[in-house]
């Protein structure tokens, strides 16, 4: 695909690659949270210590290819547009003084500094590669423990900020794409089921954000009394069944008696993001979801399943404002929005 030279850089590195069940599965994430011992944890800490987290570990990975970023030395925007990438996390920037980030080339390695614990180790891959990230993660964590003497206490594991996270203080998560339990009224039966074996569903952005686009976080509730490989374990049992749950309601809504409302709602979609002059973010997210759902079964030809995510990514206010090089009104933001999108789609098709 020719892309516009603007949008380079944009798109998060970790999202390129072999993509494994791509057709639900978005990414697959590790998340693994650390303190050191030596300093008072982020929300007791001050200035100083903090400051000596961030140093600490820039020269535990001075020998390395990672590149530290300061939030509090960046614009607003870029700290946005590090969240739109799942980056980071929303709360790390609301305070962005002493706070951090470490990425690799690639960055399918992101370390935040200073948020609720002085590290959050994350991993992320696209589709279905939770074991990938596992390693790669579990790997970096080995990396940094050799340099630094983590906050650990022989009973109870790694210690942290939130009680929920001491022990491996490892956290999986799966985005998944469910749209056809949705529009079949079962993805609340499905989801509800989850807390019930250990595991929590949220939002894109993670905890305390919702769901877009029927886009679901889920991950594991659980850190302590447990290895990480059978939390991994777990997850990807739950995964399976949950994907395989999806496929069959979307083999359903290709029955025959509902083949025709299925391909017109995601067609009428299609038509609306190709010739619409205006598109808020919501809207385009319910159109976009429809459409991939299109993508997905095959419904919709001459656009693949990546170039689709690489437009959810693309249609986000902060990335579009980067690639545009200013900052835009709510309306020009979705005037822009909607020529970037028809401009996409069209240059897919070509």
């Amino acid at each position: 695909m020719n892309r516009p030279k603007e949008t380079k850089g944009l798109l998060p590195g970790w999202l390129h690659g072999s993509v494994p069940e791509e057709d639900v599965v978005v990414s697959s994430r590790i998340r693994l949270a650390r303190n050191l011992a030596q300093y008072s944890f982020p929300h007791q800490a001050g200035e100083k210590e903090l400051e000596a987290v961030i140093e600490d570990v820039a020269a535990a990975l001075e020998k390395s290819d990672f590149k530290l970023k300061r939030l509090e030395e960046m614009g607003q925007s870029d700290r946005l547009l590090l969240v739109e990438q799942y980056l980071v996390s929303p709360d790390l920037v609301k305070n962005p003084s002493h706070r951090g980030v470490v990425l690799n080339p690639e960055q399918t390695v992101a370390i935040m500094l200073n948020e609720e614990d002085h590290l959050r180790i994350q991993s992320i891959f696209p589709g279905w590669r939770l074991n990938d990230a596992w390693e790669l993660g579990n790997g970096i964590d080995d990396l940094l423990e050799a340099e630094l003497e983590y906050a650990f206490a022989e009973k109870l594991g790694y210690l942290t900020t939130c009680p929920t996270n001491v022990g491996t203080g490892l956290r999986a998560s799966v985005m998944l794409h469910l749209p056809a339990l949705q529009i079949v009224d079962q993805v609340k039966k499905v989801l509800s089921v989850l807390p019930q074996v250990g595991l929590s569903v949220r939002g894109i952005y993670g905890e305390g954000t919702e769901s877009l686009a029927n886009l679901y976080q889920i991950s594991n509730q659980v850190t302590l009394s447990l290895s990480e490989e059978e939390i991994v374990g777990k997850l990807v049992s739950v995964t399976k069944q949950v994907i395989e749950q999806e496929r069959s309601a979307r083999e359903a809504l290709l029955a025959n008696d509902s083949r025709l409302q299925l391909e017109d709602r995601v067609h009428r979609a299609y038509g609306l993001l190709t010739q619409a002059r205006l598109l808020s973010s919501e809207e385009a997210l319910k159109l976009w979801n429809n459409v991939l759902l299109g993508v997905e079964l095959k419904l919709i030809s001459g656009v693949t399943i990546q170039q689709m995510k690489e437009l959810f990514f693309l249609m986000r206010p902060a990335i579009l404002q980067h690639m545009l090089g200013k900052e835009l009104t709510p309306n020009e933001r979705d005037f822009h929005r909607a020529t970037m999108i028809r401009e996409h789609l069209q240059s897919v098709q070509e």
